[in-house]
């Protein structure tokens, strides 16, 4: 008798431990591809919301695809094998003009973070006469950030484009032509400027900060994405602005995930250049993303940087106009967020 009741028992706890587990088992997590470039500051929320389990918290699962540079990322969206993710402002222009990506966000603001450099040998001559730089080889990232700080600099010095040779280069080809001193001028952006510094004693001769060219970079989504899943586009952002939430308030951690992150992509800079990301590279909250949006009072802030970015982008020849920003920078998910009680309160949480 006794065992037939704890039988029977045991086979109610079962099928109520049965019932119970099934809705989590039946809870699956929605893919969304990302797409970034590795071992970059502004990427660095990407791999802590997946080391945190963050994503999972807002049921989707990540699948991630990198790049070395803009370019060939917002090529690949042509194929649709990436939906969101983010890149620097003059490819998410490019991006608009040929696919119809729409930006929806700030990664951070990277003026500090794209410069001019010049090898140890020559950065004396160039830092007491820019003038000199005239007639120079210049080796850079075409239609890259890099390139707008570099264009900007060469105005700030009265010089036109047509006054130097341009050569494009990926980043680790530019490292490297500089490293063997087949090189004496280069566009980099950071963490490579701090791998140049460190490694080979180049020195920064001239940031987009130092002109006054706000050099932002975009988080973006595939139009058609954007419209079918804008649910999804919106925990993107959530994840992502808590991924600087978080760091924020909790630097040291940081800063220990960013090495990690960083020796992932093959980049090795000391952890004071890592404090200098950090130092130099403003990023935004939730509030801050809605204010640089905002168009009450007319054109935003954003449109105003990124108007910019498409006068240089026509200027060299990389798009035939400048495209009207509200075309394609939209706070309509940004304002979803914000809209959204758990949403809201995820994007904002500090742990």
């Amino acid at each position: 008798m006794k065992a037939t009741i704890r039988t029977r028992l045991l086979s109610l706890a079962l099928a109520v431990g049965a019932v119970s587990a099934a809705p989590v088992q039946a809870q699956a997590l929605t893919e969304i591809k990302v797409s970034y470039q590795p071992a970059l500051y502004w990427a660095l929320p990407f791999y802590v919301a997946t080391e945190k389990g963050w994503w999972a918290e807002l049921g989707l699962k990540p699948v991630f695809s990198t790049f070395p540079a803009g370019v060939p990322q917002i090529a690949a969206a042509a194929s649709k094998s990436w939906d969101v993710g983010g890149t620097g402002g003059v490819p998410a222009v490019l991006g608009h003009v040929r696919f119809g990506l729409k930006t929806i966000g700030i990664s951070n603001d990277e003026s500090a973070g794209n410069a001019l450099l010049a090898t140890k040998a020559t950065a004396d001559k160039f830092t007491k006469d820019p003038a000199s730089i005239k007639g120079q080889t210049i080796v850079l990232t075409a239609n890259s950030t890099g390139d707008y700080a570099v264009q900007s600099c060469l105005k700030r010095w009265g010089l036109a484009k047509s006054d130097v040779v341009i050569k494009n280069m990926g980043q680790a080809e530019i490292i490297s032509a500089m490293s063997s001193g087949n090189a004496d001028l280069g566009g980099l952006w950071a963490p490579n400027i701090y791998t140049m510094e460190e490694k080979a004693g180049a020195r920064v001769l001239c940031s987009g900060k130092d002109t006054g060219a706000t050099v932002a970079s975009a988080l973006i989504v595939r139009g058609e994405y954007a419209e079918q899943n804008p649910e999804n586009v919106a925990k993107f952002l959530a994840i992502y602005l808590r991924g600087w939430s978080w760091a924020t308030a909790n630097r040291a951690e940081a800063i220990a995930m960013m090495k990690k992150f960083y020796e992932q992509g093959g980049v090795m800079i000391s952890e004071a250049s890592m404090r200098k990301e950090f130092d130099t590279r403003p990023t935004f909250n939730l509030s801050q993303q809605l204010q640089a949006m905002d168009r009450s009072r007319g054109a935003s802030t954003m449109d105003g940087w990124f108007s910019a970015i498409g006068e240089f982008m026509k200027g060299t020849g990389a798009i035939q106009a400048v495209p009207p920003t509200a075309d394609y920078i939209t706070d309509t998910f940004m304002k979803r967020v914000a809209a959204d009680p758990k949403l809201r309160e995820f994007a904002n949480r500090t742990n």
